[in-house]
């Protein structure tokens, strides 16, 4: 809510760094019609991934996890018909409020729509969803040692059904202005949530399963091809990091934005290079093992597994995946760091 009381100033001038990956932004999704008429198939099968991708991540970043990786794809697909425990229970409730906003009734946004999210996430469970808070919450982080400490205190609960009625008004009234970069508006929308803090548990993955949406809804399509939790998951220190730095002072107003929304505009960013490396690899005609040496030399994060080639090339297999590791290993372009099914690489 803070960040649009006074809008102008706050993102009155954009930072070049900003700008840059805005036009990357802009660029890709002047694109995807192409690519949808062009490519059908592959964008189906994109989407496909992106979605298991972005339940299994946008959870993972949270702590649920299903070890067995044939039992988390049947929750995924909705093929288990017995939740054992609350982590099976929350990833299939997670699938379960992805999947309602990639339907178009979800509009419009309101409080109402995310009470309905946080009530479709713990569904399974025992806790109750589908309502605010009900006692203080405080956001901690976990210390190596153990110790916890402090990040930021959410709005209480007495303010909070207020804070929230605001912010959806005022960036719903922004959005119809027209004056600020759509993508700019979305990161300061899931900017002021995450700070409200509206729920007891389940916040940080209805910020992002709405924030997909909202990107959408703006006409930017690149979170249903690219999964955007992934990329919070793998760079989750820098995604806190600048979390932690924009919510500083929010409560009064003296907050600065621009940490937040240099790594949101840059996570979309990279998406859509993603997003291009994929397609154009597809539309060249090069061959399976180029565009797993170029996604590995240019693209993957400088330590990297085969899961992750995997999940950026749809439709290579593994054997050509470790064909083309072997020979930039030769080459002494990365180096295997362990050895076995979940063996990790490095970049040199």
């Amino acid at each position: 809510m803070q960040s649009f009381v006074d809008l102008d100033t706050l993102v009155g001038s954009v930072p070049f760094a900003i700008v840059r990956d805005l036009r990357i932004v802009d660029t890709g999704a002047g694109s995807e019609a192409l690519y949808r008429d062009k490519l059908p198939a592959l964008l189906t099968t994109l989407a496909a991934r992106a979605r298991v991708a972005s339940i299994e991540a946008s959870s993972a970043i949270e702590g649920v996890v299903v070890e067995d990786r044939a039992r988390a794809a049947a929750i995924v697909a909705g093929r288990a018909d017995h939740l054992r425990n609350r982590s099976e229970q929350e990833l299939a409730g997670y699938r379960a409020a992805l999947d309602y906003l990639y339907q178009e009734q979800w509009r419009p946004l309101n409080v109402g729509l995310l009470l309905h999210l946080h009530r479709l996430l713990f569904q399974y469970t025992q806790l109750p969803g589908g309502a605010l808070k009900q006692t203080e919450n405080v956001v901690v982080d976990q210390m190596p040692d153990g110790t916890k400490v402090k990040r930021f205190t959410p709005v209480s609960v007495g303010q909070t059904p207020g804070y929230l009625e605001e912010l959806v008004a005022r960036f719903r009234a922004a959005e119809t202005a027209g004056q600020h970069h759509p993508v700019i508006l979305v990161g300061l929308f899931a900017l002021d949530l995450l700070t409200i803090h509206p729920f007891l548990d389940g916040n940080g993955r209805i910020t992002r399963a709405l924030t997909n949406a909202l990107l959408q809804d703006a006409g930017y399509d690149v979170t249903r091809y690219v999964s955007l939790e992934t990329s919070i998951a793998a760079s989750d220190d820098a995604y806190y990091g600048a979390l932690l730095t924009s919510t500083e002072g929010w409560h009064e107003g003296k907050h600065n934005p621009w940490p937040w929304l240099r790594y949101f505009v840059g996570l979309v960013a990279r998406s859509y290079e993603q997003f291009a490396l994929l397609t154009d690899a597809e539309r060249s005609g090069g061959s399976k093992q180029d565009r797993v040496r170029d996604y590995v030399l240019h693209h993957a994060p400088a330590r990297f597994t085969i899961a992750d080639v995997r999940a950026a090339l749809p439709g290579v297999s593994d054997q050509t995946i470790r064909i083309a590791l072997g020979q930039l290993k030769a080459a002494g372009k990365v180096s295997a760091d362990s050895t076995g099914r979940g063996a990790s690489w490095s970049r040199l």
